[in-house]
């Protein structure tokens, strides 16, 4: 099982794109594990995260984040992808990070 994380500044805003994506994981039988956190958890998240996707208003953190974290892979969601909550797009994406 695959887990995907996501991360904003506290965790709230990406609640929404959470249950979208499981929604399509669910209808794709795609099984993995999909959660929403703040930034501030990101060192007790990431480490054993499959992917990581970052929401857009703190995409500027991607660079720390996959310094930090050189292993996983670490992307932002494309705004208009989060901005429209496509949980089908953002699975793609995390879904491509992964190599699935």
């Amino acid at each position: 099982m695959k887990k995907i994380v996501l991360l904003c500044s506290t965790g709230m805003s990406t609640s929404l794109m959470v249950n979208r994506m499981r929604e399509a994981a669910k209808r794709d039988n795609y099984e993995c594990e999909i959660n929403a956190y703040g930034l501030a958890e990101a060192a007790n998240v990431v480490p054993g995260s499959d992917c990581v996707l970052i929401g857009p208003q703190i995409r500027f953190n991607v660079p720390k984040l996959q310094a930090a974290y050189p292993g996983i892979p670490i992307e932002d969601v494309d705004m208009r992808v989060y901005g429209t909550m496509n949980g089908e797009e953002a699975l793609k994406a995390a879904r491509k990070l992964i190599g699935d």
